[in-house]
């Protein structure tokens, strides 16, 4: 146990917030060495004369800045070595637990035989280029002939020279990203928003800034200010409940964010992995800024997740950067899978999975609306999750953590948080990842939580 202790004295509003700040002060001036043991979340209470739950988003919120560790029935350490950030989802399903944390599709027996059929097909009618070539220009020019029509009903019309095929989603954004924002740049985000983008910054030496959001995503006037204020280079969009928040944002909003891109000619970076699962959506923010955006969509979410493929579209003048990254990041996508996707555009399978999932996470929505009756969540009725914002007597790393004991893994909100604005707990929980009956158990054990006993719960931490 560590002799230093913070001094209730310098204390200030909000209390979490000046505390963590005194542990960051003393971790950083040495006089809390790399392996300290924290005191626990009620004893440190006690001895400040606070509440639990003011010490226990202390202590979140220094796990967030990276300064310490978390670890369920051992305790807080100081831990000043940078570490790889963790996913907010389980990285692998042990065990008896209903797994609410991972973001995918509605999954049936239906989709793996869809899959052995297409595979089947593959096996007689494999083209010669996609089994023998290494140039992508041999490979996808019948392919992005087709990527030109899915798009089409993604909301965007664009020629097939500014169509790249990815390995997904992550690889169209990487990609993107590289292809923008070079090393020492900034690219303005959501603060509420991709988990991936804060280790993609690191990794590839860009700088992130989290924007405020409303009920309608990206605030247009943040955007436009922080460009008067730094090089943003590129605004990076989530605008179709694939988002954390699970927020639409409509025609105007959209339009608006267009409109700030250009006065300050910057890139925008559009990632649409639901493409047209989200009915009666607005067109694109590529429709409105078509010479600027880079709009990655891919099959994953809205079909089936082994068909790991996917569309970047670039304009004009992100075309010769969009095929110099992804060549000497990922070469090409895989041809292979490229047949299926192009075979399911073309003879109306993919659209008849769409359709069949929409259906499918209504039926989930309509069970969360059950289950969660009378508490406050965002959700849109054709997306993948829900958002729910913790009561203000719910600390989220104690909430996870005693859901998780319970057998329920669900995403902590903080795994998404870009900007260092003030922050109020929340969970993600996804609709698509297991059974309705596993669904419903686990929404229940989530209300369960939600309307008992709060220092029960931060006890258990």
């Amino acid at each position: 146990m560590t002799l230093w202790q913070p001094d209730p004295a310098l204390i200030r509003r909000p209390a979490y917030q000046s505390l963590a700040d005194q542990f960051a002060r003393a971790i950083h001036d040495g006089r809390l060495a790399n392996g300290a043991r924290l005191p626990t979340h009620r004893r440190l209470a006690d001895d400040l004369k606070l509440s639990v739950q003011t010490v226990s988003r202390a202590y979140e919120e220094l796990i967030r800045r990276g300064l310490i560790s978390g670890e369920i029935g051992r305790g807080s350490f100081v831990q000043t070595q940078r570490r790889e950030p963790e996913p907010p989802y389980l990285p692998e399903r042990l065990g008896e637990v209903i797994d609410l944390s991972i973001l995918k599709p509605v999954c049936e027996p239906m989709h793996l035989e869809r899959l052995k059929q297409a595979l089947g097909w593959l096996a007689e009618n494999l083209p010669s280029s996609s089994a023998l070539s290494f140039r992508p220009n041999m490979v996808f020019p019948r392919h992005r002939a087709v990527a030109v029509e899915w798009l089409k009903l993604c909301g965007l019309d664009i020629s097939a020279q500014n169509i790249s095929l990815t390995n997904g989603a992550t690889a169209g954004m990487t990609v993107a990203l590289m292809s923008v924002a070079p090393p020492g740049s900034t690219v303005a985000t959501e603060a509420i928003g991709h988990h991936t983008l804060v280790p993609l910054a690191r990794y590839l030496g860009f700088n992130l800034q989290g924007l405020p959001i409303d009920g309608n995503g990206l605030i247009p006037e943040a955007l436009d200010e922080a460009c008067r204020l730094s090089d943003i280079r590129a605004v990076f969009v989530q605008p179709s409940v694939i988002n954390p928040t699970a927020t639409l944002m409509d025609a105007q909003r959209r339009e608006q964010i267009a409109a700030v891109a250009r006065k300050h000619d910057i890139a925008i970076i559009e990632n649409d992995v639901l493409g047209p699962l989200v009915e009666d959506r607005p067109p694109p923010v590529a429709a409105f800024a078509p010479e600027r955006t880079l709009y990655v969509t891919s099959f994953t979410k809205i079909t089936v997740p082994g068909l790991r493929i996917g569309y970047l579209a670039a304009p004009d003048r992100y075309v010769a950067a969009v095929a110099n990254r992804h060549l000497v990041s990922n070469w090409m996508a895989t041809p292979l899978v490229a047949e299926i996707a192009t075979k399911w555009v073309t003879d109306g399978t993919a659209m008849e999975l769409v359709r069949w999932q929409r259906a499918a996470l209504r039926r989930r929505q309509d069970i969360a609306a059950e289950v969660l009756a009378g508490i406050d969540y965002r959700a849109r009725r054709d997306g993948l999750h829900v958002w729910l914002q913790l009561p203000d007597d719910r600390a989220e790393e104690g909430f996870v953590a005693q859901a998780r004991l319970q057998g329920v893994a669900i995403a902590p909100g903080t795994s998404f948080r870009i900007s260092d604005a003030p922050w109020h707990p929340a969970v993600r929980i996804s609709l698509g990842s297991t059974t309705e009956g596993e669904l419903r158990a686990g929404l229940g054990v989530v209300t369960k939580l939600l309307l008992g006993d709060p220092e029960h719960l931060l006890l258990a931490i």
